[in-house]
């Protein structure tokens, strides 16, 4: 699994992106968090609190805080390259953390990794929209196999196995609504407004990856259908047909 796989495969909840923005809402915590990303180097709790005016103690209070929502990480050691007698201060740095909200949620990171993706392994005679769903399903499947390998969870009839697939629906912005039992509609589209752009190629992504996703986890009783519905996403989880297992596609590899 590529790092961006396995980025995509963890993804954040909202509720978590925007709890850690939040944080910066604070004034001087803000500003010491912009001072610390700036400083190339870690930075002690001093040079934190002389960086906006406050006193240590509370300067400690604010960089805890942003250590909390993930946004800095902390650690004893010395500043810069001077090497000082007895117990090491505890310094603090930024982590590699990309944190976006935005309200629909928006994927389009996860969009820009799929034609990436399509682009590199697209064959000699064959189209890029080909390549795009292709790489789109593969990425579907991969992230279902591995839910089912960590989670183990046994037999998956359409119930039980729509609830497992809420959490990653909900994890990955499609706001979904259980209809009934066994049908599950996404009231956002992750991918807008640029599915309104090119609908028919970003509609066949988002549908060979919702299918695959489900042939990768192993539900039974459920298939993911085109449905366009204006204001939501085109892709529908309802009971499977005779011939579902026939109609859905596959993802190469």
């Amino acid at each position: 699994m590529t790092s961006d796989e396995s980025s995509e495969s963890t993804a954040t909840a909202p509720a978590d992106r925007i709890r850690s923005v939040s944080v910066l809402g604070e004034e001087s915590r803000r500003r010491m968090f912009a001072f610390i990303r700036r400083a190339g180097r870690p930075v002690t709790r001093d040079e934190a609190a002389a960086s906006v005016g406050i006193s240590r103690k509370l300067a400690a209070f604010h960089l805890d805080k942003l250590v909390d929502a993930g946004l800095l990480r902390a650690r004893y050691g010395t500043p810069g390259a001077v090497r000082r007698v007895g117990r090491q201060p505890k310094v603090y740095e930024p982590t590699d953390a990309q944190i976006t909200v935005s309200i629909p949620e928006r994927r389009h990171q996860l969009l820009a990794d799929l034609l990436l993706e399509a682009v590199l392994a697209q064959s000699a005679g064959g189209s890029a929209a080909e390549a795009a769903v292709t790489a789109a399903g593969r990425r579907g499947r991969r992230l279902g196999e591995g839910e089912r390998e960590a989670g183990r969870p046994g037999r998956l009839g359409a119930e039980r196995g729509l609830t497992l697939c809420e959490q990653m629906l909900e994890a990955y912005g499609f706001e979904p609504v259980r209809e009934n039992p066994t049908e599950v509609r996404l009231r956002n589209c992750p991918f807008h407004p640029l599915a309104a752009k090119a609908p028919e190629l970003v509609c066949g992504m988002n549908h060979a990856f919702l299918a695959n996703y489900l042939q990768g986890l192993e539900v039974s009783g459920v298939e993911a259908v085109l449905a366009p519905t204006p204001g939501e996403c085109c892709v529908q989880l309802r009971p499977a047909s005779d011939s579902s297992s026939r109609d859905q596609p596959e993802a190469d590899g």
